[in-house]
Order: structure tokens, then C-alpha cells, then sequence
């Protein structure tokens, strides 16, 4: 027999919101692991304290937002009508059954306008990352790097060519200090003779570049198997043991992957105080610089293999030439000497550079080997951070080398694609440089307050 209900949803009930929400419920387990009344402290400049109406309460702002990260709603307008209907959201955000959840509207210029500049959400990251440290979740020891890009909001009708001068790369500072210590102390042993300085400045180089006048700072990603078109990069460093998001930045889509990444380890030891051991990166971070820095830092780094092999246009390759530690020299297969004579610099490196006396390739009966026509001698570039590549390179292949690089593609990957799936970020709304990180940190304090519940329960 057939049973019709009618009309059962008219009947009066006295119940409370804590009835309607389980008492296993994640948000519970959440609320007492976290206490997010420190936002007061951290926003109170911001309101006045006098004069004014009575503002919605900025826990309950940043509550708001958070619900959007933890349940991938990524619409202000429908978490409001989410929040409406959800009693737990509703319980979670302190309302009771009756009142009136906060407008969009009212969340969208508290973001825009009152938060503004104030890093509020890489306090909230980093109020949540603490508590994670403090648990013993995080012991800083392996840290894994990777970056994703993410769509910025920008029409590609709008993308026009533009010609802009040329920024020096990220490391360039840091090559020109390594670069004049090391010239000084050549200089100084009579190895190098003294360069002369030049009274011509370099003229501003220019290039063309693709920009959208909708959203200047993001930057156009063109990389094999991406995407193309206007986008961000979040890079992220991960803490191996429970996959804790220990870091975040952001930059333009058009940034190589290292761009900031000495800069946020240093953060990262500075900052946040961990003491970090080991990383595990991917081939975008196998440049000498990083490898010399982190070195002198005492942490050792994993990268997958490099196979690369320089290109020759001769058949003698460095491989041929016997190095002399003890002085410093190369021999050549003919047995002549190589020595040192001057410091050579490119964009991507310093250099030193041995060469042979123009003498003793002139007769030499291996020159049509060793040298190209429109050579008069042969030199040799060593790459002054190459002892430093070299050393982290040996350890390819061990055990400890191939799990440090499985636990990176599970941790990074993973995460990303959980972020991008669950935690919105796949694209952004808003637009600049500031409201990309500031949505990248939430979709990370997100995922950390899981792992976190997760962790602890």
C-alpha cells in the first residue's frame, strides 16, 4: 500500500541550533581545536572604537570566507545562500537559527576595502601553521617545493603587446655580490689581472611582452602542456611529515618556478623558525645559485637526475681534460696546461675560465680536434657553483634520493589537485597581485585545518 505525506513540514518543534548539529560533526572537532578570537587583536585598528554603527563581527568575517575554502564554494553570493540554510555553517559562524546572515555584498568590500593591505590572511596562515608546530605536526625537517598556476580573471580580448624593459633575473643581486668577492680575492692572489671599470653604462635592454590592461600584474603563461593565456603562480613548500603547508607566495604566471624560492626559505627559517634539513624540489630549481646557497646553509637538496650534457663543436670535450686540484690547472690531452685567466659572467652564472697559450695550440697535432677554425686556444668555463651541483647530483638514484622525490610528487601534486578540486583554486575573481595571494593563502589555511582536524582526532 501506498503511503502519500502531506503538509508534514507545518508541525512547531523547540529545538536549539547545538541539536541540529552532530556532535562528530568536522566543524565542532574544528571550533575546538582553533580559537579564532585573536582576530580581534589583529583587526582592531581597523574599526573605530568611538563613532560609527556597529559593524558585523570580523570573526564572523573571516569564518565567513573559510567556509567558502573548506567546502569549495568559491561565490560569495552563494555562501550567503549556503550559510542560510546549513545549520552547522550557521552554528560554526556563532548565528543562531534566526538571524540574519551577513550579505556578500557586505563580506565582498571588507576585502576589498577595510583588509586591504593589511596581510590579515597570511596572519591567519601563519596563526594556523603555529598551532600545527605546536602540536608537533611540523618538525621542518624535508620541506618539498612546487608551484600550479592559476587562471587570473582577465579577458584574452584584451591582451595587447606592449614593449617594456627588461627586468634583471631574480638572482641577478645575488650574482653580482658572488661575482665581485670572488673577482676581488682573484685579483688580490695576482690570479686575474684588475678589470678596468667602464665609464659607458649599459644601455636599458627592451623586450616585447603580453599584458592585459584588466589585471597588469598578472603575467602570460607559455609553458609546454600548460595552459596559455594570463595566469599566477602559487608556489607552496610543503612539510613532509603530515603534509602541513608551511609557505606560500605568489607570482605572476610568467615567473620562472625559483623566482622566489631562496627568498622564502630564508622566510621560512627567519620567520617561522624551522630548521630545515632536506628539500625536495623539481628540475625548475636545479640552477647552480640554489644549489651554492642552500649548501652554505647546510641543507641538502634533491632534484630529479640531470642528464644534460654541455653541446661541443669539437670532438674533445671537458671530459678530456684532466683537472690538477692540487694546482689548479687543466691538462689537456697533449698534455698542456690550462690556467686560470680571467672570471667570465653570463646572465645565469659566474664562470672561471682556463685557457691554453695560443703557443702551444698553434703546432699542437691534436688542434683540429680540440679546436673550431675561428679559435686561436682552447679554454675551459667552470662553473663556480659547480662543486655545490655536483655534490647534491651524486647522491641520483639512492634510496633516500628517489623517496624524497616520491614523497614531493605526493605531497605537492597531491595537494595541488586537491586545491584545485575542493579548495578554489583552480581561478580567481579578483583581480592583482595582493588578492591572488590572499586567495591562495586561504585555499592553504584550508587545507591545513583539515590535515590539522584530521591529525588530532
Amino acid at each position: 500500500m501506498m503511503t502519500q505525506r502531506e503538509n508534514m513540514q507545518i508541525k512547531q518543534h523547540i529545538v536549539t541550533i547545538e541539536d541540529l548539529v552532530p556532535q562528530d560533526h568536522f566543524l565542532r572537532k574544528l571550533a575546538a581545536l582553533v580559537d579564532f578570537s585573536y582576530i580581534y587583536d589583529a583587526v582592531r585598528d581597523l574599526y573605530s572604537q568611538v563613532t560609527g554603527r556597529p559593524s558585523i563581527d570580523p570573526v564572523v568575517l573571516i569564518k565567513y570566507l573559510l567556509i567558502g575554502f573548506l567546502y569549495g564554494i568559491d561565490s560569495e553570493r552563494r555562501i550567503e545562500q549556503e550559510i542560510n540554510v546549513n545549520m552547522a555553517y550557521r552554528w560554526f559562524l556563532g548565528l543562531d537559527i534566526g538571524d540574519r546572515v551577513p550579505d556578500h555584498s557586505t563580506i565582498s568590500q571588507n576585502r576589498r576595502r577595510r583588509f586591504k593591505g593589511e596581510n590579515l590572511y597570511r596572519k591567519l596562515f601563519e596563526h594556523v601553521l603555529m598551532l600545527c608546530i605546536d602540536k608537533g605536526l611540523v618538525d621542518g625537517k624535508l620541506i618539498l617545493t612546487d608551484s600550479t598556476h592559476m587562471k587570473a580573471n582577465a579577458s584574452k580580448k584584451t591582451e595587447v603587446r606592449v614593449t617594456v624593459e627588461k627586468e634583471t633575473a631574480w638572482f641577478m643581486d645575488r650574482l653580482d655580490k658572488i661575482e665581485a668577492e670572488e673577482r676581488g680575492r682573484l685579483e688580490e692572489q695576482g690570479i686575474i689581472k684588475t678589470k678596468k671599470e667602464s665609464s659607458k653604462k649599459d644601455a636599458p635592454e627592451f623586450v616585447e611582452r603580453t599584458i592585459s590592461p584588466s589585471d597588469l600584474e598578472a603575467g602570460r603563461l607559455n609553458r609546454p602542456g600548460k595552459p596559455e593565456g594570463m595566469h599566477y603562480l602559487d608556489h607552496q613548500s610543503i612539510d613532509a611529515k603530515n603534509g602541513i603547508i608551511v609557505d606560500v607566495a605568489v607570482t605572476p604566471g610568467n615567473a620562472t618556478d625559483a623566482t622566489p624560492y631562496l627568498d622564502r626559505i630564508a622566510y621560512m627559517q627567519e620567520n617561522i623558525g624551522l630548521e630545515i634539513e632536506l628539500v625536495g624540489v623539481d628540475s625548475a630549481y636545479d640552477i647552480g645559485i640554489v644549489h651554492q646557497e642552500l649548501s652554505d646553509k647546510g641543507i641538502g637538496i634533491f632534484t630529479p637526475p640531470n642528464d644534460e650534457k654541455p653541446r661541443y663543436k669539437t670532438e674533445f670535450v671537458r671530459d678530456d681534460f684532466r683537472y690538477d686540484e692540487n694546482n689548479d690547472i687543466f691538462y689537456c690531452p697533449n698534455g698542456k696546461v690550462l690556467t686560470m685567466r680571467q672570471l667570465q659572467r653570463s646572465e645565469y652564472g659566474v664562470y672561471w675560465e682556463y685557457r691554453a697559450t695560443v703557443k702551444d695550440c698553434k703546432d699542437c697535432p691534436l688542434r683540429e680536434k680540440c679546436l673550431t677554425p675561428s679559435k686561436s686556444s682552447r679554454h675551459i668555463q667552470v662553473n663556480i657553483f659547480e662543486k655545490a651541483f655536483r655534490g647534491n647530483h651524486a647522491r641520483d638514484g639512492t634510496p633516500e634520493h628517489k623517496a624524497v622525490l616520491d614523497l614531493r610528487q605526493i605531497w605537492c601534486e597531491g595537494t595541488f589537485a586537491m586545491q584545485k578540486a575542493r579548495h578554489n583554486l583552480k581561478q580567481l575573481f579578483r583581480r592583482g597581485l595582493e588578492a591572488a595571494e590572499d586567495h591562495c593563502l586561504l585555499s592553504a589555511t584550508a587545507v591545513n585545518l583539515k590535515r590539522m582536524v584530521k591529525c588530532m582526532r
